[in-house]
């Protein structure tokens, strides 16, 4: 079996988190109360992609936002597989260059 490589992605994540929160109508306050924080300054990290929330604040937000973490999350695949695409379409690209009618 071939090691699998993934990477979250910080700013994507919070830049999702942020377009799921605006469209379930939540507030940062909202989400600051029902996370029981007494400030809101690790909800804006996550929001500006400076930090991800610990495991029991995503499992918190799945529930908020009726999705999954992995709905929650933007998570770039597996390496080899992104390589295989773009080879792929690098491929496809050569070939419809080379069998273009003049």
């Amino acid at each position: 079996m071939k090691p699998m490589y993934l990477s979250i992605q910080q700013t994507e994540t919070g830049r999702q988190i942020k377009k799921m929160l605006a469209e379930h109508g939540y507030t940062v306050r909202d989400v600051q109360t029902v996370m029981g924080f007494e400030n809101p300054q690790a909800i804006y990290k996550w929001l500006s992609g400076k930090s991800l929330p610990s495991l029991d604040n995503l499992i918190i937000l799945s529930r908020l936002l009726h999705s999954s973490i992995e709905d929650i999350l933007v998570i770039d695949g597996d390496v080899s597989f992104w390589k295989s695409l773009f080879n792929l379409q690098l491929n496809d690209v050569f070939l419809s260059l080379c069998y273009t009618e003049s």
